[in-house]
C-alpha cells in the first residue's frame, strides 16, 4: 500500500485547517487547497510539517468550476512528485461562503454565490475527482446544523447545504460500488472566522448560542476536525451516506 493522502478544501483557516492537521495525525500526507493558493495555505503547512507530517498547499477557486481539469491534472502531478502516489484516500469539501440576509435582502448575485461555492463547486469537483479517489476512499461533505433547526437569515446558507447532504447521499449509493463511503458532517456553533469571526469574536453571542446546546458551550475548531478525520478512518468503515451532527446537542 502506497503512501495515504488527502485533500482538505478550503483548509487554509478554520475547521479546514483543523481538519488537516486531524488527518495528518492520522498519518495521512495532506493538499491543503484553498483560493490564495501556496501563500494562504504556508501556516497550515508549516503546523502539519512541525508535528512531523508532510503537506503541500495548493490553488482551487470552488467558484471557477471551468479550472477544475487543470486543477486536476496539476493536483496528479503534484501526489506523484511529492508522495509517488496516484490517488487520493481522503476528500473533504470543507469550502464554502455564507453570505446572510433576510428574503428582502438576498439580490441574485448573493444567491449564484453562495449556491456555486457551496453545492455546485462541491459537486463539480466530486465529479472531477471521483476517477481518482482509491478503491475505499472516503468523501466527508461539510455542512451545517443549520439544515436541521432555523436561525433568521440564512436561509440561501442553509439550503445550500441542504443540497450538499442530498448529494452525500446519492454519492454513496453510485460510489457504493467501488468502497467509496460519502457521508455528511454537520458542525453546530463554532469559535471559527467563518461570518467573520462572530461567534469566536463575540462573547455575548457565544454565551446565547451556548445556552441552547446540551454540553453549555459553542464548539472549537480541533472538535470538528477530529469529527471529520474520525469518521474518515478505518474505524467507521461502515458508515455511509449518514448525516453526523457534531453540534454539542444544540437546540434539541
Amino acid at each position: 500500500m502506497g503512501p495515504r493522502t488527502a485533500l482538505v478544501t478550503g483548509a487554509n483557516r478554520g475547521l479546514g485547517r483543523s481538519t488537516a492537521l486531524a488527518l495528518a495525525r492520522h498519518g495521512l500526507n495532506v493538499v491543503v487547497a484553498c483560493r490564495g493558493g501556496a501563500d494562504a495555505g504556508a501556516g497550515t503547512v508549516r503546523q502539519i510539517q512541525a508535528a512531523g507530517g508532510d503537506a503541500v498547499a495548493v490553488r482551487l477557486d470552488l467558484e471557477d468550476v471551468a479550472s477544475f481539469g487543470a486543477f486536476t491534472e496539476d493536483l496528479l502531478d503534484e501526489l506523484r512528485g511529492r508522495w509517488g502516489a496516484d490517488t487520493l484516500d481522503v476528500l473533504v469539501n470543507n469550502a464554502g461562503i455564507g453570505l446572510f440576509g433576510a428574503l428582502a435582502d438576498v439580490t441574485p448575485a448573493d444567491f449564484d454565490a453562495v449556491v456555486g461555492t457551496n453545492f455546485r463547486g462541491t459537486f463539480f469537483l466530486v465529479q472531477a475527482l471521483a476517477p481518482h479517489l482509491a478503491d475505499g476512499a472516503r468523501v466527508v461533505n461539510v455542512s451545517t446544523s443549520l439544515t436541521r433547526h432555523v436561525s433568521p437569515g440564512t436561509s440561501v446558507y442553509a439550503a445550500s447545504k441542504a443540497a450538499v447532504e442530498a448529494l452525500s447521499r446519492s454519492l454513496a449509493a453510485e460510489l457504493g460500488p467501488r468502497g467509496i463511503r460519502v457521508n455528511a458532517v454537520a458542525p453546530g456553533p463554532s469559535a471559527t472566522d467563518f461570518n467573520g469571526g462572530a461567534m469566536r469574536d463575540d462573547p455575548g453571542l457565544r454565551e446565547t448560542l451556548a445556552a441552547g446546546t446540551a454540553l453549555g458551550r459553542v464548539g472549537q475548531p480541533a472538535e470538528i476536525g477530529d469529527a471529520i478525520a474520525a469518521l474518515a478512518s478505518e474505524e467507521m468503515r461502515w458508515i455511509t451516506a449518514e448525516r453526523i451532527e457534531v453540534s454539542g446537542g444544540a437546540l434539541l
